[in-house]
């Protein structure tokens, strides 16, 4: 009778992955550039001629509304010698380049320059800015740098969908504030910690103990697509740090929908929307956005002391832990641990943490 001896454990990733210079070169060329990204949000381009600028993957973008009420985004560089045509955010008639004026429409065609008509042969139809992927998903806009990039419904299948379910009012809601964390890390390790509640009761007491029901906490990745879903149901309410309302549908729950490589929406109870976005900054440091929605980006008491409050706890807690594991990465003594893979799933598993390093591997790799 033979013995067959348990598989091997699976062994998180080495260090190299974090802290290698040319593996963060290839995912700001490769990986950052041909997946979607965040933008920015649809209230912020409410009129024609609005636009907002912002970088993916070392490149410097800007989001325009048209004029018959599109959103376009474009590469922030003239067509004639390369100076970047807007800063900040602001509104414009037309697009006029601060080096040489030369001057584009809100679709990006060139409408006129200084002189250009004493040039042979010059096709102004010819010359335009360089157009971006852009998709608008319940008033968040993404873009992609890849042109031929799958639509976000085939990278996140049924996120739409189910996102609208605990979120009814989503397509109503507008920042009321976004607050921006600087981490001393790589991207992938706040994305991680993010993406596992393994070290929640230890390390998040306020949340484990006053949002959610840690003993029902799960992450799964969904069956098709690159999502994870974090699911759980609410604390008792006696114990909840907010009020909140569990008549509403899918009120005492909280869900979360990780998109790689960058993005999530949170649902907290009571069908409380935030996010996370991300942005990778150098191999060892990155800088997370917490958004916080209401209707019409209306002032909220109530929502207002829960950003606080996360902010005050849950954020602080993992800008220690995340500081610490980057540090830990590049000591000589680190060796990568087993992975704690519970057939079971659950709070005490890194089930979704074995998912997300394949598709961290898979973009280094191939």
């Amino acid at each position: 009778m033979s013995v067959h001896e348990p598989p091997a454990p699976i062994h998180s990733l080495e260090a190299r992955y974090y802290t290698d210079p040319t593996i963060f070169d290839q995912e700001m060329k490769g990986l950052l550039a041909r997946t979607w990204q965040f933008a920015g949000h649809a209230s912020q381009v409410r009129n024609t001629g609005d636009y907002f600028t912002f970088e993916i993957a070392g490149e410097s973008l800007f989001c325009i509304r048209g004029r018959e009420g599109e959103l376009r985004t474009f590469y922030n560089v003239c067509q004639h010698r390369a100076h970047q045509m807007v800063e900040g955010s602001g509104s414009t008639r037309v697009v006029v380049c601060p080096y040489h004026a030369w001057t584009y429409e809100l679709s990006g065609e060139l409408r006129a320059g200084p002189n250009i008509k004493a040039v042979p042969g010059f096709d102004r139809s010819k010359i335009c800015l360089t157009s971006v992927r852009t998709e608008v998903f319940h008033g968040f806009i993404f873009v992609n740098l890849d042109d031929n990039a799958a639509p976000m419904d085939e990278w996140y299948p049924g996120v739409r969908e189910e996102l609208a379910d605990y979120v009814p009012h989503i397509d109503t809601l507008a920042p009321i504030e976004w607050v921006e964390i600087p981490e001393k890390c790589n991207w992938k390790v706040s994305v991680e910690n993010y993406s596992e509640c393994y070290h929640c009761s230890i390390n998040h007491p306020t949340f484990a103990t006053g949002v959610i029901r840690p003993e029902t906490y799960d992450i799964q990745p969904m069956k098709k697509g690159y999502v994870l879903r974090h699911t759980t149901e609410c604390q008792d309410l006696s114990k909840m740090t907010y009020p909140i309302d569990t008549s509403v549908p899918h009120g005492g729950e909280y869900r979360s929908f990780f998109l790689w490589p960058m993005f999530s929406f949170q649902v907290y109870p009571g069908n409380v929307l935030n996010t996370y976005h991300w942005r990778a900054h150098g191999v060892d440091n990155c800088t997370v956005w917490r958004g916080w929605y209401t209707p019409g980006g209306e002032d909220s008491e109530v929502i207002r002391r829960l950003a606080v409050q996360d902010r005050e706890t849950t954020v602080e807690e993992d800008i220690r832990l995340v500081e610490s594991v980057a540090r830990g990465l590049k000591s000589r003594g680190y060796r990568p641990g087993p992975l704690v893979l519970d057939p079971a799933c659950g709070l005490n598993s890194e089930h979704s943490i074995r998912t997300l390093q394949q598709w961290m591997r898979e973009a280094v790799d191939g």
